[in-house]
């Protein structure tokens, strides 16, 4: 493939993986390659990222995008093996190899060991099928020379020289693994295609993580995510306020003013503009189907508490209590969350959402809690379990607000299907769907 293909194809699978590069900054790219030599593959890898990646969550799609297409190395020269039993001699050289190689902490040695070894245990079914990362691991099993990698460099176990030299070699290992990863990777695409082996592995970029399909180190990493994008909204906010100062034309001085200059409108006049901030009433659904998603939203709203005058939050499943003590500023997120789960009165019989009943009782207990200065935020993916709707009191609620709206993290596909009541809801109050950090901060921006 000629290096120009290559680059576009580069360039359209960083695209294709949710990284926003422009055609200016994959120019930008074109004009730095010119000024590298093209077979330091460090410098190469450099001038990419310092032209088309502009935020630190991007860099690990980045790298491994970039080794795809531009891979460390060409074909295998090992030959495939069956996997020896635990005490086979070979097996024992490979395994001291490695332990002298994590000692050593040489990356240089340890790449070359890792790919030596997936040539010679990473191919499926004996040697014909395709490659596996997993073989390779536990026929090595590294994380079984802690043990000794501990004892060759302290004269006594325990205390602080223990936890950092595990610390470091728990480091190697994992980066053992990643390399052993890259490598699989490497082959798979040299065989079949790279387009297809980038599409199955790279994972999108944090901020359009699916919050309904996020793993549990997904919501660790969008928690922590939270509190930055939260400022930089923030930040947006006030400057598009400061610009948005000048109030409505004021037709009437105007025209007295240009007068003056034989009636051209020279100086414009505008009415003062009235200072708003909304106040936010937020009804979440927590139930288990979408509390990674109610959890985020909540957040969020309250990192911005400081762009409304007053944010109130109710959780409902089939009861319905307020939450907005448990999110003081300064709370822990964590413990927010489990004090909302644990102390909250959101659980009345069964623990499936009934959206009636909750709209049912926060109209019969906190109704007050809505005025014509009020935006009424509802999170749920808007499934009744079959259950009464309650249109009709949602249609009340939605008429005492300035503003109601409706986020729904499912898929547009999925509207409608099973017990989805969510054209009938979309009908009382405008539902968008939701299902990523960019769309949730997108919406708040229009919000606030």
């Amino acid at each position: 493939m000629a290096l120009l293909d290559r680059h576009i194809g580069f360039v359209a699978a960083l695209r294709e993986a949710g990284l926003p590069v422009s055609l200016a900054e994959g120019l930008d790219a074109v004009h730095a390659l010119e000024a590298i030599d093209l077979t330091e593959r460090a410098s190469l890898r450099a001038a990419y990222a310092a032209t088309v990646v502009k935020r630190p969550a991007h860099r690990e799609a980045f790298d491994m995008l970039f080794d795809l297409w531009f891979p460390p190395a060409l074909g295998s020269h090992e030959e495939a093996r069956d996997r020896p039993a635990y005490d086979d001699p070979e097996l024992v050289r490979l395994r001291d190899e490695l332990s002298r190689i994590l000692l050593s902490g040489d990356e240089t040695a340890l790449r070359a060991f890792a790919r030596g070894a997936v040539g010679a245990y990473g191919r499926g079914n004996g040697g014909s099928g395709q490659w596996f990362s997993y073989q390779v691991l536990r026929t090595l099993s590294a994380d079984t020379l802690m043990a000794g990698l501990l004892n060759s460099v302290l004269a006594e176990r325990g205390g602080l020289d223990e936890k950092v030299a595990r610390r470091t070699f728990t480091r190697r290992i994992e980066r053992f693994e990643q390399l052993v990863g890259e490598d699989v990777r490497r082959r798979l695409a040299e065989e079949t295609s790279v387009e297809r082996v980038a599409r199955a592995n790279v994972r999108p970029p944090l901020e359009q993580i699916d919050f309904l399909r996020a793993t549990r180190a997904d919501l660790a990493a969008l928690r922590r995510e939270m509190h930055p994008l939260a400022r930089r909204l923030a930040t947006r906010l006030t400057i598009r306020n400061r610009h948005g100062r000048r109030g409505r034309l004021d037709f009437r001085r105007t025209v007295r003013a240009s007068l003056s200059t034989g009636g051209v409108p020279i100086t414009t006049h505008h009415r003062p503009r009235r200072p708003h901030k909304p106040e936010l009433v937020v009804l979440c659904d927590a139930s288990d189907s979408v509390s990674s998603f109610a959890h985020f939203t909540l957040l969020l709203t309250y990192a911005l508490r400081e762009q409304f005058a007053k944010v109130r939050a109710f959780a409902f499943i089939d009861g319905l209590d307020e939450v907005t003590r448990f999110f003081a500023p300064g709370a822990d997120v964590v413990e927010a969350m489990t004090r909302m789960t644990n102390e909250a009165d959101i659980v009345w019989v069964s623990g499936h959402s009934d959206y009636g009943r909750a709209f049912g009782v926060f109209e019969e207990r906190y109704a007050d809690a809505i005025t014509p200065k009020t935006s009424l935020l509802i999170l749920g993916d808007a499934r009744t379990n079959y259950q009464n709707p309650g249109l009709e009191t949602l249609r009340r609620l939605a008429g005492r607000a300035r503003h109601a709206y409706w986020l729904n993290p499912e898929p547009l596909r999925d509207w409608d299907s099973g017990d989805s009541a969510a054209s009938a809801y979309e009908g009382v109050v405008p539902m968008h769907e939701c299902r990523n950090l960019t769309q949730l901060a997108e919406f708040v921006e229009t919000l606030a």
